[in-house]
């Protein structure tokens, strides 16, 4: 008996999202298909691959330092990473800002944004601290520092979203990433309180969320599954935001990809497995629906973006 494949089709999509100016701007989601279900329809914007750079500096794993050999700068940095292989787009981390940490000043942070900026023309990302205090202050100032640049500021959170989105969504014309902890009723209610603001949908991104393959991963792929699902069989316009998840900062520091040879010589090269983690949880995460990941190792990059080309 011949097998008559039927096509899942859905009157529903996710919105577009574009950040950057130019030629070099992006633009996210528009699928109205299951991530690379392109056998069932057109996907329309193939998934994106940020690099993430860091306030802090270069990150001590050796193939990323070579690939910044030479680079002493901030802007000599960001130019690198809009050159790496495969890359769509850069995103700074502001880690230095946390209170707990380097606690540099939002001024001083303010001014590597803008530094950044002025040294690359593929669209910027920018994460904060992580401190929801310091970044309730810092990245409206952000916002207003990249005016006219299109970029996507992330992330608004259940406890800052009035001042981030604000500034970011409404007075200087940025994107918005709306920042929730795997969990879909959090994030609806989060692009719900977004809108209510007055911030366009068509200016939201959704981070659900992310953790490293193995860590619980499954609460993330079950949440992706499910808002992907709400957002094309169900057409709930508060979940079809497309979704941009930040992998590096989980990859890179857990057990595997820490570890000392001496400590787990049976695990291979420390370098290898961070990279395998990174790759991993990238795949994994586009698989699941992400629009976009955000990642950090010149393997990875060219890697995922290969991945990508391969099943669009």
């Amino acid at each position: 008996m011949p097998f008559n494949r039927k096509p899942q089709k859905f009157n529903a999509s996710i919105k577009e999202v574009t950040i950057g100016c130019g030629e070099k701007a992006v633009t996210l989601g528009g699928e109205s298909v299951f991530p690379f279900y392109t056998f069932d329809g057109d996907m329309k914007n193939a998934p994106k691959v940020g690099v993430e750079i860091s306030d802090m500096g270069i990150p001590e794993v050796a193939g990323i330092k070579a690939y910044y050999e030479g680079c002493t700068t901030m802007a000599e940095i960001a130019k690198k990473a809009a050159a790496m292989e495969g890359a769509d787009f850069v995103c700074l981390r502001l880690e230095g800002g946390d209170p707990n940490g380097a606690n540099k000043s939002t001024e001083e942070l303010v001014a590597i944004v803008k530094e950044v900026a002025d040294a690359i023309d593929v669209p910027l990302a920018v994460e904060g601290s992580k401190n929801v205090e310091k970044d309730a202050e810092l990245l409206p100032k952000v916002a207003e520092a990249l005016q006219g640049k299109n970029a996507l500021i992330l992330s608004a959170r259940e406890e800052d979203y009035k001042a981030v989105g604000a500034a970011a969504g409404l007075a200087y014309d940025q994107k918005v990433g709306a920042e929730s902890a795997v969990d879909i009723n959090l994030a609806k209610q989060l692009n719900v309180v977004v809108t209510q603001l007055g911030v366009k949908p068509e200016s939201i991104v959704m981070n659900v969320g992310s953790a490293a393959a193995g860590y619980g991963y499954e609460y993330v792929v079950s949440t992706m599954d499910r808002i992907k699902a709400a957002a094309l069989a169900q057409g709930d316009a508060m979940l079809q935001m497309p979704i941009v998840t930040p992998v590096s900062s989980e990859t890179w520091n857990v057990k595997e990809a820490m570890a000392s040879e001496a400590d787990m010589p049976e695990w291979g090269p420390v370098e290898e497995r961070g990279i395998s983690m990174e790759i991993m949880t990238a795949a994994a995460d586009l698989a699941s629906g992400s629009d976009a990941v955000i990642v950090m190792h010149p393997q990875t990059v060219a890697t995922i973006s290969k991945m990508i080309k391969d099943l669009m």
